[in-house]
């Protein structure tokens, strides 16, 4: 039997939230590196296969971990590389315990001294709390989200509701184009670059 492909995925710890209260279910990526041409002079037919071979972050049944910003209290840990403990195997204990937390999580009182939160790019794969599975893959351009797709985006709550206050006819839409743009750039959107759509479901680490 073919063994589950793993690969890392990067979120901000607004997205995580919004994996862990289940409002995100799609994340886009821009397409980068692939000579775009092939997007644009193949049959979306062609183009949809394609994509399963291309795509960095997997095709649908593999698995995408989690790398947030992080912070472990372990010295073994501190002091670097970042590998498991011997004495910290139990990590569910480990994060009852505050020994392993996340910047997603806020911080409770007692954890205001611990030193700088740990970037998310150098999460190791034992400290990952969050397993995802692709259920679907496509190429689009940026600006075909439908409204059902901006909500599945998990863009915050407040924003869309002072959308929807405004009378904006596509108030998760518009929030998550400003969503979109606070990570890629003011520009990014008007740019309507291809992107990678993938679809998660979460499942037990």
């Amino acid at each position: 039997m073919t063994a589950i492909k793993e690969r890392p995925i990067l979120f901000s710890a607004p997205m995580v939230r919004a994996i862990l209260e289940g409002r995100k279910t799609v994340t886009r990526r821009p397409v980068k590196g692939l000579g775009l041409q092939w997007l644009e002079d193949f049959t979306p037919e062609y183009v949809a296969e394609a994509a399963n071979s291309l795509c960095p972050y997997g095709k649908p049944g593999d698995r995408l971990w989690v790398r947030e910003t992080w912070y472990c209290n372990h010295s073994e840990v501190q002091k670097g590389p970042y590998l498991q403990p011997d004495d910290m195997q139990d990590l569910d204990q480990a994060r009852e315990d505050g020994d392993l937390v996340y910047a997603a999580d806020g911080l409770s009182p007692y954890e205001q001294d611990q030193p700088t939160w740990r970037p998310s790019i150098h999460m190791p794969r034992w400290a990952s709390r969050i397993l995802l599975e692709i259920t679907d893959l496509r190429v689009e351009r940026l600006q075909d989200v439908t409204e059902e797709q901006a909500q599945a985006e998990g863009a915050c709550t407040s924003a869309v509701e002072s959308f929807q206050a405004a009378g904006v006819d596509r108030p998760a839409g518009f929030a998550f184009r400003d969503l979109w743009t606070s990570i890629n750039g003011d520009d990014s959107w008007a740019a309507n670059p291809w992107v990678w759509v993938v679809e998660f479901k979460r499942v037990t680490p």
